[in-house]
């Protein structure tokens, strides 16, 4: 198929932190050296910022070294933490964790309570006011290859494309985006991400990625419960403490407060459910009251890589590199991922740029990860990297055995623990036991379907499957039979469905409520499902999540 093809120097691949980070900084680059560079950054979100979902609490560090002057431009972080807490949660009370004894990862004294996507969204118009053109709206889809082999870029998706992948009536073809480097920053599990990964093979010196699944709504308030830069961050209940988990409560301004759940999808029970148990979270006496009189006003969820140094793929290859959680930069222990994206994608552009200030043209851009191994980024990261591995001993043995990592060898352990791949660690459903949810409350505890509706999400139904089966017998041959079929309960859309009729049961794929949040591509246990991007702009709606 011809199809029309537009060429830059430098083309990024996703408006999250990382991409816009790398945008802000090839332009700043080429500024200061009086050059043209042209810079081109898509995104499958409709708009900038309306596929983004984070809890957040923001470390600067980053940021103020990609635009030290973010105060004077209007940047959203206009919260300071003003109290930490960490609560160990029981089924009816807690206790609150002496922030002395806490490992310093856990301390926000200098961050920010942030709406990320808002902060996203100002990125973006930085982006834009240095030249760099932005598009959103545009789904990368596919790679494209130079006849050496290296990444060339890629291919817009298909707009008008039926359910039974005929050209509908207004059928549109994707463009060919050409570049003589191309950074991926697509976010946790890209789609793209994954396909470079085995093309390079990538992987064969890391660790296999391991995710959580995180759970937020945003919250109005009445001002009593309210209290501008709290941060609250509990474990425990409802997880046992076999199972990694835990919430928080973060105070923004304005009355407003996210809450959220993070379960970690190395979970071993398939009766589990990460969007139930979320649910009944908020009816903790710790934490419904700051809850109770309020408005809930919107509901998201997405992976989060947490997997940290030793989970890292090697990041380059010919053509392009892999940038912020397309990699998996995100620090699990600090619960935070945006300052590492922004400084991964910074370290990547400079890369870029020196290789193209050399006239090179689709090598490797060897100097991004030597950058990376001598930034403070490394460092962090470094010290925290056994974090995942301490918790896979439970709560409380991994709890003991992080603190003491942190607090008497200072995360100078002489040795790395390793992570494994977490759809391998399902059991039977027939050895696990049943997990009884009760029925939401309307008040504080929610429906799937009305928390989606929340999400604002849409997808145009005759469009082909963007979730597609390797091979369609196995979720009822496997994932029924053997587990319960737990994509019904892992994920927080209700996109998968088991249907009961005369002639047997069958999984419903109800594609137009996903929020994108690519849980079933990492925890089917046979890996059968296969994430992909359907139509440029569609999935969630965002504001400010």
């Amino acid at each position: 198929m011809e199809r029309e093809s537009t060429e830059f120097d430098v083309l990024i691949v996703g408006g999250g932190p990382a991409g816009l980070a790398a945008a802000i900084r090839l332009k700043q680059l080429a500024d200061e050296a009086g050059r043209e560079l042209s810079v081109c950054l898509i995104e499958k979100a409709a708009e900038i910022g309306a596929h983004i979902l984070s809890g957040a609490v923001m470390d600067p560090r980053a940021l103020t070294e990609l635009i030290p002057d973010w105060k004077e431009r209007g940047a959203p972080l206009d919260t300071p933490v003003s109290e930490d807490r960490l609560m160990f949660l029981s089924e009816t009370g807690g206790w609150r964790f002496p922030n002395a004894l806490l490992p310093d990862c856990f301390l926000n004294h200098g961050n920010y309570v942030v709406r990320l996507g808002n902060v996203v969204k100002w990125l973006g118009e930085q982006a834009e006011a240095l030249g760099v053109e932005v598009y959103p709206g545009f789904a990368g889809a596919d790679l494209l290859y130079d006849e050496n082999g290296a990444v060339k870029g890629v291919v817009t998706g298909d707009m008008g494309v039926t359910r039974g992948g005929e050209p509908g009536p207004n059928y549109q073809p994707g463009m060919e985006l050409h570049a003589k480097y191309t950074l991926f920053a697509e976010g946790c599990r890209g789609h793209l991400g994954k396909l470079l990964e085995a093309k390079f093979d990538l992987r064969r010196e890391a660790d296999p990625q391991t995710y959580g699944i995180g759970l937020k709504e945003l919250w109005e308030v009445p001002t009593g419960r309210h209290v501008p830069g709290l941060v609250v961050h509990t474990v425990g209940w409802p997880m046992d403490a076999a199972t990694y988990g835990g919430g928080f409560v973060y105070h923004l301004t304005g009355s407003l407060v996210a809450v959220g759940y993070v379960v970690g999808l190395n979970y071993t029970n398939p009766h589990l459910s990460p969007f139930e148990e979320f649910q009944r979270y908020k009816l903790h006496p710790e934490i419904r009251k700051y809850l109770e009189g309020g408005k809930r006003l919107a509901y998201g969820a997405r992976a989060i890589t947490a997997g940290g140094l030793q989970s890292l793929p090697r990041l380059v290859f010919p053509g392009g590199a892999l940038i912020g959680d397309d990699a998996g930069f995100l620090n699990a222990a600090r619960i935070k991922g945006s300052h590492a994206a922004i400084k991964s994608g910074a370290l990547a552009a400079e890369a870029a740029f020196a290789a193209l200030s050399a006239e090179r043209n689709r090598d490797e851009l060897v100097s991004y990860p030597e950058a990376f191994r001598a930034s403070w980024l490394f460092k962090e990261l470094h010290k925290t990297r056994n974090f995942k591995p301490y918790m896979k001993n439970g709560l409380w043995l991994g709890s003991l055995l992080f603190g003491v990592d942190q607090k008497l060898l200072q995360g100078k352990a002489p040795w790395t623990l390793h992570n494994t791949a977490d759809h391998t660690s399902l059991k039977l459903a027939a050895e696990s036991p049943r997990i009884e949810y009760q029925k939401p409350d309307g008040v504080l505890s929610f429906d799937r379907l009305s928390s989606v509706f929340l999400s604002n999400t849409n997808h145009e139904e005759d469009q082909r499957c963007h979730l597609r089966l390797k091979d369609s017998t196995i979720p009822i041959a496997v994932n029924l039979a053997q587990y319960d079929a737990p994509e019904q309960r892992y994920c927080p859309a209700g996109v998968y469905e088991i249907v009961h009729e005369e002639v047997g049961a069958r999984l419903q794929i109800n594609a137009q409520n996903c929020v994108h949040c690519k849980t079933c591509d990492i925890k089917d246990p046979t890996q059968n499902v296969d994430w992909t991007v359907p139509q440029g702009g569609e999935g969630p709606i965002y504001q400010g999540m």
